[in-house]
């Protein structure tokens, strides 16, 4: 079998089944992912950085037993460093910055055997659902090369989606992770708050809404993902409790029948498009068929609560980012170096004051109460992961001037995703629909705190019932 026909073939667990067993080297899925960006990445621009002396290095030196040995990965370029190595974090500002230290997260990937050989694209500080920075350019829908591989983990997705990979880095602050797999038709799952570890440098992603998984096209590869990074790490804020044994094995053992809620009611003001409506009406059937309790129940949301939460502390943690960027660099940024909405953080945040950001905080508690409570007669709610299909390329770019002027798009894009940042529970969106126009639509799925088992087992009776491995972009290369 050729090695473009194994790569395509198989997860990245059977992957590295096939290392394991010498029917391919690591060098050999090397090579085929470096082909395959030359081959592929001109058309949707997802890689940003090279590590190929990184990867051959970790080859040639011997690499780890694990899990995934000898398969090709790719890092997000956000918050996520490699001592020595350029972290551009998508902003022209931080360009050609280099890293101190390596991140926890980074070290775990590497004892997990993964030859991390790339570095993808994000937007400028992981701000914007779409990932167009103005350092790299926008990264292109691979089902649509006009529409955003969505972000901020976009080019993470369109990597994937396009096959350059079989599974890649991935971060979730505000539906980062959910937002690209729903718009690349793969499988996205945002872990429990504290689950996977953050720093170094930084003890924790935007006071906790942010936390780092992978955008996969098996539930398998992000399960077994997760056991090898999973847990904090020494000073961590955040811990999440134990999961009932190892994630691999739920995706093969079927649920026991659930209660689950479905709801599409988004923000005030903010209309679903019918196609995500219809994603659910159609994934509560097929629950329904597969013996789950459904019954639509919408949660208690606090919409001012969360513009809170979102306004401040992501705001404020920008502007602290791009603080101590200025102070290395030493001079202050302007249009040049920051996009308007980053500049624009960075000029109001000085005018936040510590009860406005204790007010957050304490927002941000109300909000995981009162949805811990909802919670407690539901074991999963279901909603739409995104308010429309992806947008097309400049919808969401990067000429606008301020929060204000973004926030009815935005909140279209992503109201159904933020709050379980907030509340720090699992979520996942699963691939299990598409537009008329062929557009992936996502569906997801959201569990109790802690309960990753949970989710996971549920996808992999989804992944069975309605196989997506074999949806692909057309053409595939």
């Amino acid at each position: 079998m050729e090695i473009a026909e194994v790569y395509d073939d198989h997860d990245a667990v059977g992957l590295a089944q096939l290392v394991r067993r010498g029917e391919v080297t690591p060098t050999e899925l090397l090579e085929e992912a470096l082909r395959r960006i030359e081959e592929r990445d001109g058309a949707i621009n997802s890689i940003v950085l090279d590590l190929e002396h990184r990867a051959r290095s970790a080859i040639a030196a011997g690499l780890p037993d694990g899990p995934f040995t000898g398969v090709p990965f790719a890092l997000k370029d956000l918050n996520t460093n490699i001592e020595g190595e350029i972290s551009t974090e998508g902003s022209r500002f931080f360009a050609d910055r280099r890293a101190t230290v390596t991140s926890e997260i980074v070290r775990r990937f590497d004892r997990a055997g993964f030859v991390v050989f790339a570095k993808t694209s994000s937007p400028e500080f992981g701000l914007s659902p779409t990932t167009e920075p103005l350092l790299h350019g926008p990264t292109r829908n691979p089902w649509h090369r006009d529409h955003s591989a969505g972000g901020s983990s976009g080019g993470a997705g369109a990597a994937v989606a396009a096959g350059i990979l079989p599974v890649a880095h991935a971060t979730d602050g505000g539906g980062s992770i959910r937002i690209p797999a729903s718009a690349n038709g793969l499988f996205g799952l945002k872990p429990t708050r504290g689950r996977t570890p953050f720093g170094p440098p930084l003890g924790q992603g935007w006071n906790g809404l942010s936390i780092g998984h992978v955008i996969s096209r098996s539930v398998r590869d992000s399960a077994v993902v997760l056991d090898a990074i999973a847990g904090s790490s020494v000073g961590e804020p955040y811990s999440a409790p134990a999961p009932p044994g190892a994630y691999g094995p739920w995706v093969d053992r079927p649920p026991r029948p659930l209660r689950i809620a479905t709801s599409t009611t988004s923000r005030p003001g903010v209309d679903v498009e019918p196609v995500c409506v219809e994603a659910v009406e159609r994934t509560a059937a097929l629950l329904e068929e597969l013996g789950h309790e459904v019954e639509p129940a919408d949660p208690p949301i606090d919409w001012d609560l969360m513009a809170q939460v979102q306004g401040t502390i992501i705001g404020a943690n920008v502007a602290v980012l791009i603080a101590q960027r200025a102070a290395e660099l030493g001079r202050e940024p302007g249009p040049d170096d920051l996009e308007p909405l980053a500049l624009a953080q960075y000029h109001r945040a000085p005018g936040l004051s510590a009860v406005d950001y204790a007010r957050a905080d304490h927002a941000q508690q109300l909000l995981s109460r009162r949805l811990g409570t909802f919670f407690e007669t539901i074991d999963v709610l279901v909603t739409p992961t995104l308010g429309g299909a992806p947008v097309p390329i400049g919808a969401l770019g990067g000429s606008v001037d301020d929060l204000a002027s973004l926030a009815p798009a935005l909140s279209k894009v992503a109201s159904f995703l933020g709050v379980y940042n907030a509340t720090g529970q699992p979520a996942m969106s699963v691939p299990l629909h598409h537009s008329p126009e062929g557009l992936p639509i996502g569906v997801q799925f959201v569990g109790r705190f802690g309960a990753e088992h949970t989710l996971l087992s549920l996808a992999g009776q989804l992944e069975r019932a309605r196989p997506w491995w074999s949806r692909r972009p057309v053409p595939w290369w």
